[in-house]
Order: C-alpha cells, then sequence, then structure tokens
C-alpha cells in the first residue's frame, strides 16, 4: 500500500507540476494578446511574485528563519534571458507554439550540452535529433502560418536560456533555496528593463492578476511541486512527461483563449516531440 500511495503521489504531484508550467504559457499570451500588460511589466511582476511566494515557503520551511540567499550569478543571468524573452516573444506568438519552440530548445540545448560533454549517441538518438531539429524549422520556416520570426527568435533564446539554467541548476543541493536566491536577485535586472522600456509601460488590474498568477503560482508553487515530483522520478521520466506541456499549453490556447491550431503546428509538434521522445528513449535504454 505504501508503494502504491507513493505512485500516486508522484503521479498527482507531476501532473500538477506540468499544467503550472504549461499556464505559464497561458497566461503571459493571456494577458499580452488581450493588452492587458506590457511585456516588461510582466516580466517584474511575476519575477518579484515568484521571488516573494518562494522566500515566503522557505521561511515557512525553515519555521519563520529565512536562509541566506546566495545565488549563482549564472543561473541567475540565465533565468532573466528566460524571464524577458519568454514574455516579449508572446507579444506575437500563440500558447501553443510559443510552448512548441520553448520546449524544444530546452531540450535540444541540453542534449548538444551533453554531446559537447563526450556522451555518445546511437544512430536512432541522432535521427530523433535530426526530426526534432526538423519539426522546428517547418514550423518556423516561412509560410502564411509561419509565427513572428522575432517572436519565435525571442522563444528560441529563452529555451536555450532554460536550458542552461537547468544544467546549472543539477548541482545545486537544495534546489528550492537555489530557486528563490535567483528569483529574488533578478528583481534588479527585469525592473531595469521595465525602467528603461517605462514609455511603453501598460497596466491594468487583470494584466497584474495574471502576471502575479504566472510568477506566484505557475512559477513559484510549480516549482516547488516539480521538486516534490522530482523524488519519485528517474531522470529520463521526468524529460518524458514535459513532452506533454506543449500539449496542454495548445489545448488550453484553444479552450480559453480561442486560439487556432494550424496543420503547421499539428505536424511541427508531432515531428518535435517525437524526435525528442526517440532521444530520451535511446538514452533511457543505454543507461539501463
Amino acid at each position: 500500500m505504501a508503494g502504491v500511495s507513493s505512485s500516486l503521489r508522484t503521479t498527482l504531484l507531476t501532473c500538477a507540476a506540468l499544467v503550472a508550467f504549461a499556464a505559464n504559457s497561458l497566461l503571459c499570451r493571456w494577458a499580452l494578446g488581450q493588452h492587458y500588460i506590457d511585456a516588461a511589466s510582466f516580466s517584474t511582476v511575476r519575477v518579484v511574485a515568484g521571488a516573494a511566494t518562494l522566500t515566503i515557503i522557505l521561511m515557512a520551511r525553515g519555521r519563520g528563519a529565512l536562509p541566506r540567499l546566495a545565488p549563482d550569478w549564472r543561473m541567475a543571468a540565465a533565468l532573466c534571458a528566460y524571464m524577458l524573452g519568454f514574455s516579449f516573444a508572446y507579444l506575437s506568438l500563440s500558447a501553443g507554439t510559443g510552448a512548441l519552440i520553448l520546449f524544444g530548445c530546452v531540450q535540444l540545448t541540453m542534449f548538444i550540452v551533453s554531446l559537447r560533454g563526450g556522451e555518445h549517441f546511437s544512430s536512432m538518438s541522432w535521427g530523433g535529433l535530426a526530426i526534432a531539429f526538423a519539426g522546428l524549422i517547418y514550423l518556423v520556416s516561412p509560410g502564411l502560418s509561419a509565427p513572428d520570426p522575432l517572436g519565435a527568435i525571442l522563444m528560441g533564446a529563452a529555451g536555450v536560456a532554460w536550458g542552461f539554467y537547468s544544467l546549472l541548476g543539477r548541482g545545486a543541493k537544495d534546489p528550492l533555496q537555489a530557486t528563490a536566491a535567483n528569483f529574488v536577485f533578478s528583481v534588479p535586472v527585469v525592473l531595469a528593463v521595465s525602467i528603461a522600456t517605462f514609455s511603453r509601460v501598460q497596466l491594468s488590474e487583470a494584466g497584474l492578476a495574471l502576471a502575479i498568477a504566472s510568477g506566484a503560482v505557475a512559477s513559484g508553487c510549480g516549482y516547488v511541486i516539480w521538486y516534490a515530483a522530482l523524488r519519485g522520478l528517474t531522470g529520463a521520466r521526468a524529460a518524458v512527461v514535459q513532452l506533454a506541456v506543449p500539449v496542454i499549453a495548445a489545448i488550453a490556447g484553444v479552450a480559453i483563449l480561442r486560439e487556432q491550431i494550424t496543420a503547421r503546428l499539428v505536424i511541427a509538434s508531432a515531428a518535435t516531440l517525437g524526435g525528442v521522445a526517440i532521444v530520451l528513449a535511446q538514452r533511457s535504454a543505454k543507461r539501463a
């Protein structure tokens, strides 16, 4: 019974975390697509809300005492690049398209770093990588249904930044504390961007609410839930289950934001996510 209970707990935590990750795309696109808030302000409010939430959680864990927050400046820089690229990209991308580009670039970045680190890929893995790259290239290639080029570039950069952030965070002794520190020390950077773009500031109660929800719930609480879920997941399974995030984001975009799912997005999603799944399956089999 204990094993079943533990397995069920992991499943529920994992599902909750994946929904939270997809919610970030939905909330950002909702806020920016309806012009409730500008991109820089969304990033700032999201980071501040996330930092506040994570700090409160740390204090609750420490029974009122806040541990010394010492950020890794490389991780903080990567987090800032991700946050800003993510927000500005969603000025023009749909929730599903943005999530696919983000997720694809995160995984491909991590694969490429593994290759540079000396990991050897099988022929099947190379084929999977080629399929994944082809899917992303097809998605952003010129055409009537192609996403905005600048938005795609910004989201790709955000994905690369998040990939490096994830790789740098593997060695963190306390992921929750490290994440809180990086959020806290990212506040001055995103605030500076907001000040620099003050002439284009656009705020509303709805925009602030969506940004706070993204920072406090989908990011802050979402990361805490994910770290809890990781205790019951292998590295390969943790990577594989994230394949669901772009799908959840696309479905939510259609249901809530009335976005359209194009044939290009469906084909690109099948190729990108399928290619990544092949690589992950091969790596898992190799380690088994």
